[in-house]
């Protein structure tokens, strides 16, 4: 029997085919490589039993995953790679999702099933005949636990045909198991969100280089979740552009309109190429270093002035002098102002 700790499993995994093994029927596989390490895992275990593996690997507009990693893995083990990019479709499932949300504005059920579905027309294009995770029971609570495994897989239209290497022995048989391509008694039983037994299984490996457990998608970070709520709550919409922007800057709400305000240089680049492919206006102080600010909304003067005070809280003139805002647009103008103060700023932050 294997410890909670699936150390005797690990074991398992790293000795050579055995008489067993070498028997078994040999076919293809599609990896779903996130380039998080339990999915490294599952890809290098798949290999160690002689089975033809392509991978896929799944981008969204949400994704903070390291690429540096994926692509020297992909490279060290010679594996063909498949990149897909989740677009509009993935941002709608963002909106209103039919199994609603985890813990903040990640609709995890909905976005395996959709990676699932794509997974299966590549796999059906390369002979395929089966996909392959890094999926752990219970890892994750909204989306891994056993009946919504099983309900994702379903849904998906692929039953009996997702080999997840790390937690087999704890689900039922997949097809690969029951026809023999994959001995059952080769793979894990490993539960949980406590990582020290992929860990030990890397170790074992001979991993060493793989990104820690941060990082993985915007959408379960609490601020940025807060953000985009707020955004849906006044636009009721999502797109590839919308997200753009979502990710840079500080956010402040002025009624209808949107100021977003750069925090360095590089942000203040990014806000100014925005602006320019979007039309926004944009507002500088003149004569002290500071922000680049977008203004996104009607343009009116009581808020563009706002707008304006804004701007001169976060650039390097004096709180209390008087300083001149360039405002470009659609209407360009200078703009006399103080700084916000503080108190007032804080009511307006996103």
């Amino acid at each position: 029997m294997p410890s909670r700790t699936g150390r005797e499993m690990v074991t398992l995994t790293v000795k050579q085919s055995d008489s067993s093994e070498s028997k078994v029927k040999r076919t293809k596989a599609l990896a779903m490589l996130s380039g998080g390490l339990d999915s490294m895992l599952a890809i290098r275990m798949i290999l160690r039993r002689g089975i033809d593996v392509e991978a896929v690997n799944f981008v969204t507009p949400f994704c903070l995953c390291n690429r540096c990693y994926l692509s020297e893995f992909i490279k060290e083990l010679s594996v063909k790679l498949h990149r897909i990019n989740l677009g509009q479709e993935f941002l709608d499932l963002v909106v209103n999702p039919p199994h609603g949300y985890g813990s903040q504005m990640n609709p995890c059920i909905d976005c395996r099933i959709l990676m699932f579905r794509k997974a299966k027309e590549v796999a059906k294009r390369i002979g395929a005949e089966y996909i392959v995770t890094g999926e752990v029971l219970n890892e994750r609570p909204f989306s891994q636990g056993r009946e919504a495994l099983l309900m994702i897989e379903k849904e998906a239209g692929l039953e009996g045909k997702i080999l997840r290497p790390l937690s087999a022995k704890l689900l039922p048989q997949s097809e690969p198991e029951k026809e023999g391509s994959v001995d059952r008694n080769s793979l894990l039983a490993i539960r949980g969100r406590r990582r020290l037994p992929q860990i030990e299984l890397a170790r074992k490996m001979g991993v060493k280089d793989y990104p820690c457990p941060a990082g993985g998608c915007l959408l379960t970070d609490p601020s940025f979740a807060r953000r985009l709520g707020e955004h849906l709550s006044h636009e009721g919409r999502l797109r590839p552009e919308d997200v753009t922007l979502l990710r840079v800057g500080r956010h402040f709400r002025l009624e209808t309109v949107k100021i977003v305000v750069g925090r360095d240089e590089d942000e203040n680049k990014r806000l100014s190429l925005i602006a320019q492919k979007q039309s926004f206006p944009t507002l500088e102080v003149i004569g002290y270093p500071g922000p680049v600010s977008l203004y996104v909304g009607e343009e009116r003067p009581d808020l563009m002035e706002r707008a304006a005070a804004i701007t001169a809280r976060y650039s390097d003139a004096p709180k209390e002098t008087i300083v001149k805002v360039a405002c470009k647009g659609l209407k360009e103008q200078i703009i006399e102002t103080k700084a916000i103060k503080d108190e007032e700023l804080g009511k307006l932050r996103v």
